[in-house]
């Protein structure tokens, strides 16, 4: 029994149970003497979370990555610190890698620190959304748990998406409109993320009546050369665009056209993902797909401090995403 299940069966919030724990003047006697006696009859022993729901005394978020070194996460996490100092809050940092075995590790380590709320940077901690024994069930048991751009179904937790489905079926409905008909997908990983992704360019060409082409998905590593040797080493492969899910991604595209004398936007067109600085960095520069990383750490925060303020949060916010036009593409 945890301060979630008294929260549920009293029908009220947690900040409401901590601050009945704390004997606060903001709730009503009515709702303490429930609570209590919620609370007496399963043996309840409020614990150091529910007393700093009430009392504040924590004011600390932790947040875990893969890697802090990659752009986007890069990015998120100074996002996420700037707008928790606007709440007057701290935060503590680990970074994950990305074997299932470490991201484990790294939340058990921080979970042992005293800390509000876990915020999770990326999709990768979330592949099968269906899994009831995910470790991430058990720590939101203990605390709430905001997931940034992943999504997993359960109590306490939350999550705040790009629209990432909605983003790449626009993009490669733009294609299918300008007459291309061989549009390869590149993608690094199959998190939900990029599952959504793949999702938006299959059903593009659904809705078009074109059939997809297997071949043309691939997925290589999330590096520019990585992606240039790959394509360079297949033979006989032929398209007219790409939709990239990263731009680290479509940059490696962009090399290896280059590579073959092959002229962009004349010939081929080129989409990524992320408007990163890699966008503007590359010769000719990038189209690509803003998933506006800053309105998704924004939100989250706000909701983290929403809900520990006793009010009712949307398990799930989709974040619309932009389409950035640049000189790769001439539709």
């Amino acid at each position: 029994m945890n301060i979630y299940d008294i929260a549920k069966l009293a029908g009220v919030s947690i900040a409401t149970v901590s601050r009945v724990v704390n004997d606060s003047p903001k709730v009503s006697e009515q709702t303490k003497e429930k609570v209590r006696r919620i609370m007496a009859d399963h043996d309840y022993t409020p614990n150091v979370f529910a007393r700093g729901l009430g009392l504040g005394s924590m004011n600390t978020v932790g947040i875990v990555c893969p890697d802090v070194s990659d752009i986007y996460m890069a990015k998120a996490v100074s996002y996420l610190e700037k707008n928790l100092q606007g709440y007057g809050y701290d935060c503590i940092l680990y970074c994950s890698g990305y074997e299932e075995e470490d991201k484990q590790q790294a939340v058990e380590r921080i979970l042992r620190k005293q800390i509000d709320a876990l915020i999770m940077v990326g999709s990768d901690y979330t592949y099968d959304t269906g899994r009831s024994d995910s470790y991430l069930h058990h720590v939101a048991a203990r605390l709430p748990v905001f997931l940034i751009n992943g999504w997993l179904s359960g109590d306490n937790i939350y999550s705040v998406l790009a629209d990432d489905f909605q983003a790449v079926y626009d993009a490669a409905e733009e294609l299918l409109f300008a007459g291309k008909r061989k549009i390869l997908f590149l993608s690094n990983s199959r998190s939900y993320s990029a599952m959504r992704k793949l999702e938006g360019y299959e059903k593009a060409h659904e809705t078009h009546g074109i059939p997809v082409d297997r071949e043309l998905i691939l997925y290589p590593e999330n590096a520019v050369y990585a992606v240039r040797d790959m394509l360079l080493r297949k033979r006989g492969l032929h398209f007219d665009s790409v939709i990239a899910a990263t731009d680290e991604l479509a940059v490696g595209a962009l090399k290896y056209l280059h590579a073959r004398g092959l002229r962009v936007p004349e010939e081929v067109n080129v989409i990524g993902c992320n408007n990163s600085e890699l966008s503007i960095c590359c010769e000719p520069e990038l189209t690509t797909i803003d998933n506006r990383v800053e309105a998704l750490c924004r939100t989250t925060i706000d909701s983290v401090m929403a809900l520990l303020g006793g009010d009712a949060v949307k398990q799930k916010q989709l974040i619309k995403c932009h389409l950035v036009r640049r000189a790769t593409t001439d539709f």
